[in-house]
């Protein structure tokens, strides 16, 4: 209606003029509402006509939707492991910090095996402790297995040296029965020597690295213990939360609630446009949104981002071919609009669906030396035609409120 009045301006007033005072036909006598259509016809028709191209270009180079909103993601409260809940320490609609513990489950189990591994620490330390005292022991036998084979030694060099000086005073099977002891108490040393380094490598090596596996399955109990309370991720708002103590919540089947984010919805707008505006959508459009959740109220907005497919035309891989037709319905241009002053978007409730218009600027190729006339006075009527989508929206945010709380009937 707007761009009909606009546009009847400089046709049908033009065209009723003449008529009136050129001709000189008045409304009444030779201009009735049988006869309009005959006299105006010229008028009426451009009017016609100049308006469909005038909502043409203005929808097309300046694109408005109202598949706007603050969309968001909700967190959903589940704990990492399955069990009974055992306390519960918020309620509904209650507000948390990240980090704060929203409920804890049944942790028996867990501090069994807490305490468990607790033990097998200790018992290696004591395991370290004897082994200390065994490797003093061990030293001791060295030296007591080193003092029988040099006591051994000098018995055989004695009884070796009387045989030499007269062979009939030491009989050859004593010399034998020494010789053997000797190499008997050389095996006693090498197995003390041997008994003394497997004892070092046991205090060195096994044992510390026994320790450090039960230090970790210490580690591994205790995060599997702390796993039992269920702290929020973010700050937010816990929504849908009813959880009682007592029932079982499953990671898989039974979440225990919905988390709200205190920043969701609150940097940024989703908007879907038409696949025709394809072209003419571009990042860094400045854009125009006024929504529901704060009426009379204009948002300047920037577009941040565009995605460049369109989600209905997605195919996933199944056990059926995918027939064209189900395709048909057509999808549109998602882009992403972020207020353009910061805190513009304070006090929009997140979820709110809006209007959304883009304004085109075809400032740069204007200015630039190598457009020539024709392009310059087409940019400069789009752009310009920009300010009547303005109104438009502005007359939308009027009318808004009035159209949901009186025309919709509610």
């Amino acid at each position: 209606m707007f761009e009909f009045l606009l546009c009847s301006m400089v046709t049908i007033l033009p065209d009723y003029l003449y008529r009136r005072y050129g001709q000189g036909k008045r409304i009444g006598r030779e201009i009735t509402l049988y006869s309009l259509w005959f006299e105006l016809r010229w008028g009426i028709t451009a009017c016609l006509i100049l308006t469909i191209s005038l909502v043409t270009m203005i929808f097309y180079f300046h694109p408005s939707t109202t598949n706007a909103s603050t969309a968001f993601r909700t967190v959903t409260i589940l704990p990492e492991t399955g069990g009974r809940v055992a306390e519960v320490y918020v309620s509904r609609f209650q507000k948390v910090e990240a980090g704060a513990p929203l409920f804890r489950l049944d942790d028996t189990l867990q501090e069994a095996a807490l305490v468990a591994a607790q033990k097998r620490v200790a018992e290696i330390d004591a395991q370290m402790a004897v082994s200390t005292t065994e490797l003093a022991a061990a030293d001791g036998q060295i030296q007591t297995a080193q003092a029988a084979l040099q006591q051994v030694q000098d018995d055989l060099g004695r009884q070796l040296e009387l045989q030499q000086r007269n062979s009939g005073t030491v009989a050859q099977r004593d010399v034998d029965r020494l010789r053997q002891s000797v190499e008997g108490n050389r095996g006693a040393v090498a197995a003390a020597i041997a008994n003394k380094q497997s004892l070092q490598t046991k205090i060195s090596t096994l044992l510390p690295a026994q320790k450090e596996s039960a230090e970790a399955a210490v580690k591994q109990a205790r995060i599997a213990l702390d796993k039992t309370v269920v702290r929020a991720g973010v700050a937010g708002t816990v929504q849908q939360f009813t959880l009682r103590v007592g029932e079982v919540v499953n990671p898989l089947l039974r979440p225990a609630g919905i988390m709200v984010p205190e920043d969701a919805g609150r940097a940024n707008l989703i908007a879907g446009f038409g696949q025709i505006e394809a072209q003419v959508i571009k990042r860094g459009m400045i854009a125009e949104v006024t929504c529901i959740g704060k009426p009379f109220t204009i948002i300047p907005m920037v577009i941040t981002d565009v995605q460049d497919v369109i989600a209905s035309g997605q195919v996933r891989a199944t056990d059926q071919l995918v027939d064209a037709q189900q395709l048909a319905r057509p999808g549109t241009i998602t882009a992403v609009l972020a207020p353009l002053y910061p805190g513009q978007l304070d006090g929009v409730p997140p979820g709110s669906n809006c209007i959304a218009n883009a304004y085109s600027n075809n400032h740069d190729e204007i200015e630039a030396p190598d457009t020539g006339l024709a392009r310059k006075m087409f940019l400069h009527v789009v752009d310009a035609t920009g300010l009547v989508h303005a109104m438009i929206l502005r007359i939308q945010a009027i009318l808004m409120p009035v159209r949901l709380l009186v025309l919709s009937g509610h």
